[in-house]
C-alpha cells in the first residue's frame, strides 16, 4: 500500500471520527438562505455530504487518470514490442545478408586462388622445361668441351 493510500485512509478515519463525536452538532437544524428563499436543514450534514461528494469526485478523477495512464502504458508497451520484433527481424536479415556476402566473397577468393594456383603451376612447368633445356644444352656444351679437350690431349700426347 502506498503512502498516499495510507494518508487518505487516515484522513477518512479522522473525518468519520470527528463527525461521530459531533453528530448532534451536525444534525442540528439551522435556517439556510438559498438566495431565492430560506430553508430549515442541518448545515453540518449538508456540508459533510458536500465534502463527501467532492472527495468522491476527486477519487473518481484520480481513478480515471490512473486508468488512462495504465492504458497508455499498455499501448506503448505493445508498440515497443512490435518495434523490438521489427528490429530483431531487421538484424536477423542483416546477419543473413552479411553471411551470404561473406560466403560469396570466400567463394570468389577460392576461385581466384584456384586460378592463381593453375597459373602458378603452368608457370612452374614452363620454368622446369626451360631449366631442363638449359641443363641439356649445358651438358651438351660440357660434353663437347670435354671431347675437344680429350682430342687435344690425345693429339698432344700422340705426337
Amino acid at each position: 500500500m502506498g503512502l498516499r493510500s495510507i494518508v487518505f485512509i487516515v484522513l477518512f478515519v479522522l473525518v468519520a471520527a470527528f463527525a461521530a463525536l459531533n453528530w448532534a452538532a451536525f444534525t442540528a437544524t439551522t435556517t439556510l438562505s438559498l438566495g431565492f428563499g430560506t430553508v430549515q436543514a442541518p448545515l453540518g450534514l449538508i456540508m459533510l455530504a458536500f465534502s463527501a461528494a467532492v472527495g468522491l469526485v476527486f477519487f473518481a478523477f484520480a481513478l480515471y487518470v490512473q486508468t488512462a495512464a495504465l492504458l497508455e502504458s499498455r499501448k506503448q508497451m505493445k508498440e515497443l514490442q512490435v518495434q523490438r520484433e521489427l528490429a530483431e527481424k531487421a538484424e536477423s536479415s542483416r546477419i543473413t545478408q552479411l553471411q551470404q556476402s561473406l560466403e560469396a566473397g570466400f567463394n570468389r577468393s577460392a576461385g581466384l586462388l584456384e586460378a592463381y594456383k593453375a597459373e602458378l603451376t603452368a608457370h612452374m612447368d614452363s620454368l622446369e622445361q626451360t631449366q631442363a633445356q638449359h641443363i641439356t644444352e649445358t651438358g651438351n656444351g660440357l660434353s663437347a668441351a670435354i671431347g675437344e679437350l680429350d682430342e687435344r690431349l690425345t693429339r698432344h700426347t700422340g705426337t
